[in-house]
């Protein structure tokens, strides 16, 4: 066995012990009963604290410098030094945690998960309080661990969007904002007034099941290699390119989150099972980056899921699984209601202008926290504060507010900002590959995707973590991240709806 043999051994045993944690975590999400939980924990933590130990030892440090060695003349954009330049980075922050904050971070997340899921249905933040001051001490000393040059932000969103500082995305959101104002301002002065009250009738559960399945099989999800399961709170998960799974929720008398929750979280998984076979079992098997495995989740919701094409393909078979609520509605009707724009409460169900103030809110909000410049005490009165300002509107409770996320139960600090960057890396994606590569827009035009999955899978899936976000959208795209391709796409869409002129 030469060097990076070795080095590839030791890599698959720690991805798969890394994936038997993830799918622990998957079975606590979707089917565990809840009094598994303590113990639940304490296998989760036992997995963190091993991996940890494995993947920080001076054995492992040796096996990947003599694996770089061995495959030193390896091309740049070969998987060897790929996997070479993720190790070395991986290693090096590991190395940077100290095994009692891996095994204090892994039972507080535990804990503090179980203690959200009770305070969010109880309308609880008192419940939830102390368990999020301890998160926030544990991102604290995160970025004191893996250090920062500019502001304690920056060492938590790298973990999330390499190499982007906070700096940055402050300037790309402020850019946004300042485009993003005007043309919400627009659509509120338009005597258009779109109608979604077809969205919010009675919606048989078992058939929204139905129907999830059939849409996610049209958008071009595997089922062979797929799961649909459900959840208090929708998400993707991967145990290798052949096991991406998929979750959602169901409301009885609203389609939205089940529909749009599908569609967005078969953009994840489709990502992760587009991945090539030959990084299986490695680190490099998963997506870029959040922002990046964002944009594919907002393209199949938002670019493709509320387009008017999809929908004049796929509303027939919606319609006759719910001819009372749908009977005497048209596919037109449909693609209207569901683009209405208008503030609300909920992050996950919010349209695809006020979804980003939603994400800055959570930006602007978990620097003030880190920083202390606010209290957790004070965070549901700064919520409500920044609703207003951004939306317009103040939540009636905790639920609709600062308790509606599953991120703040866990040391995440870093992850919100890459759901809105992913917004204007999925415009940036979509416009470059529709001039690529004109079938796209033909088939989508017929309700399809083939051509459009065939142009991510050749550009973007297949690499899976190979390269930074900041060279693959250079690479794809010819330019680095901006929100032009977006407010380009927004202004089209929202203006032809709401007839702005």
């Amino acid at each position: 066995m030469n060097h990076y043999e070795a080095l590839l051994e030791r890599v698959h045993e720690l991805d798969d012990l890394n994936k038997a944690n993830a799918l622990l975590s998957w079975d606590r999400e979707v089917n565990m009963p809840r009094a598994g939980t303590p113990e639940r924990i304490a296998q989760m933590t036992t997995l963190s604290k091993l991996t940890h130990r494995m993947s920080t030892s001076d054995e492992m440090g040796e096996l990947i410098e003599n694996a770089a060695a061995a495959v030193a003349a390896a091309d740049y954009d070969s998987d060897e030094a790929a996997l070479i330049r993720l190790l070395r980075r991986n290693y090096a922050d590991a190395r940077k945690l100290p095994p009692d904050y891996v095994a204090r971070s892994a039972e507080i997340s535990g804990r503090a998960r179980e203690a959200w899921v009770q305070a969010r249905a109880e309308d609880d933040f008192a419940h939830f309080r102390p368990w999020l001051e301890q998160i926030v001490g544990l991102c604290q000393e995160l970025a004191g661990y893996y250090g920062y040059e500019d502001e304690p932000y920056d060492a938590l969103l790298d973990k999330y969007e390499t190499n982007m500082k906070t700096a940055e995305v402050r300037a790309i959101f402020e850019a946004l904002k300042a485009e993003l104002v005007p043309l919400r301002q627009a659509i509120d002065a338009s005597p258009v007034k779109l109608d979604d009250t077809i969205l919010h009738q009675p919606y048989d559960v078992a058939k929204q099941q139905q129907f999830a399945r059939y849409i996610a099989a049209a958008l071009g999800y595997d089922f062979e290699r797929g799961h649909l399961g459900t959840v208090v709170h929708p998400f993707a998960t991967s145990f290798s390119r052949n096991d991406a799974r998929i979750t959602t929720r169901w409301y009885p008398d609203f389609i939205c989150p089940s529909l749009f929750g599908t569609l967005h979280e078969c953009g994840h998984a489709m990502y992760e099972q587009g991945t090539a076979a030959a990084l299986a079992r490695t680190p490099l098997a998963r997506g870029t980056s959040m922002g990046i495995h964002e944009s594919q989740s907002r393209m199949m919701e938002n670019l493709v899921g509320r387009s008017r094409a999809f929908w004049q393909a796929h509303f027939a078979p919606l319609r006759a699984l719910f001819p009372e609520a749908l009977g005497n509605s048209s596919a037109e009707d449909f693609y209207r209601a569901v683009n209405k724009t208008q503030p609300s409460y909920i992050r996950v169900e919010a349209d695809e202008l006020t979804y980003n103030f939603h994400i800055i809110l959570r930006f602007e909000l978990e620097q003030a926290l880190l920083n202390g410049d606010l209290a957790v005490a004070d965070l549901p009165t700064a919520w409500n504060d920044k609703m207003r300002e951004l939306l317009g509107i103040s939540p009636p409770d905790d639920r609709q507010g600062c308790l509606q996320d599953v991120h703040w139960s866990r040391p995440g600090f870093g992850y919100f900002p890459t759901y809105a960057l992913g917004n204007l890396y999925a415009a940036q994606f979509f416009e470059t590959a529709a001039a690529q590569e004109p079938t796209i827009v033909e088939e989508l035009g017929r309700g399809q995707t083939g051509a459009l999955l065939a142009w991510l899978r050749q550009n973007i899936h297949r690499h899976g973590k190979k390269f930074t976000p900041g060279e693959l959208v250079q690479r794809v795209t010819g330019r680095p991240l901006s929100h032009d391709a977006f407010m380009r796409y927004a202004t089209a869409k929202f203006g032809e709806l709401y007839q702005l002129g």
